[in-house]
């Protein structure tokens, strides 16, 4: 209610970021290791341990990757979002007064987290999608 409209998106900029970057960076670890440990078979089943395996090992990736753009996020939807004018002047800030690590604060937290969620969602993938293969083959 006191910071109208432009509070509702506070963080709209960094959320869409983060989120786009995390399943760009998941998507493609995912599929390149799947693919190297098929041998370049993509019809070669790996099973869910080594598809686990990998889905855990996006995750950390994604931890990784986006992990500064999380923290701006986070930080433009806080309490203390009034601080910054914008995504920008977010990481500008953060940027100057903390300094470069100050973008990975969470990061241990968040990959103990991440990692298991990552690999559980794409063992499930795997799964769903051989399940619907099989419901409704397409060759």
């Amino acid at each position: 209610r006191h910071q109208g409209i432009r509070g509702t998106y506070q963080g709209l900029t960094s959320t869409v970021m983060k989120q786009g970057s995390n399943q760009m960076i998941r998507f493609f670890v995912f599929n390149n290791l799947k693919l190297y440990v098929q041998g370049g078979d993509r019809n070669k089943d790996i099973g869910a341990v080594k598809t686990f395996a990998i889905g855990g090992l996006a995750g950390a990736a994604s931890v990784f990757g986006n992990t500064p753009i999380d923290v701006v996020k986070t930080r433009m939807q806080g309490l203390e979002a009034h601080l910054y004018k914008s995504t920008l002047d977010c990481f500008v800030k953060i940027w100057k007064e903390e300094g470069f690590l100050a973008f990975y604060k969470g990061t241990i937290p968040r990959m103990g987290r991440v990692v298991f969620d990552v690999a559980f969602v794409f063992t499930l993938y795997e799964k769903t999608m051989k399940l619907l293969d099989w419901a409704w083959p397409t060759q």
